[in-house]
């Protein structure tokens, strides 16, 4: 079985961000990585190349995949936004219904810029993601 690409690495998230182009996408990631820690009360950990994550959680499938990953984390894609918060949770929909301008996909929330949103509205539902028990948790 191939190993998971998604595991920590030794960049900081702060060179990471610090790194990303497009001055407003920079920003908004900024504010995103302190939002981020506030809520789930964990330091910012790049998750492979693009990710960066806070907390983690081990998981196992019924196909025999295991590892881990980070419970929630963000990544400032050149177009947006991506955030791995778990979007779709039964929990999140009256927050997701209040965020303003946004797309979900499996898992995912997209969002092209913080001023489209309320901020309000986000941080509940990153507490909401962060607290979720993700497919194939496996506890201790």
């Amino acid at each position: 079985m191939a190993e998971n690409k998604t595991k920590p690495t030794p960049v900081t998230a702060a060179d990471f961000i610090d790194a990303v182009s497009d001055s407003a996408r920079r920003e908004d990631a900024r504010v995103l990585s302190d939002l981020f820690a506030r809520v789930t009360g964990e330091p910012p950990v790049m998750w492979g190349p693009s990710i960066i994550g806070f907390g983690s959680y081990r998981y196992r499938y019924e196909s025999g995949r295991e590892g881990t990953s980070c419970r929630v984390g963000f990544s400032p894609r050149s177009a947006e936004q991506v955030l791995y918060v778990g979007a779709g949770n039964p929990a999140q929909a009256a927050d997701l219904a209040q965020l303003g301008k946004h797309r979900t996909g499996k898992g995912c929330l997209y969002i092209k810029r913080l001023s489209d949103i309320d901020i309000g509205a986000l941080e509940s539902i990153v507490r909401t993601g962060y607290a979720r028990e993700p497919e194939g948790y496996v506890p201790g």
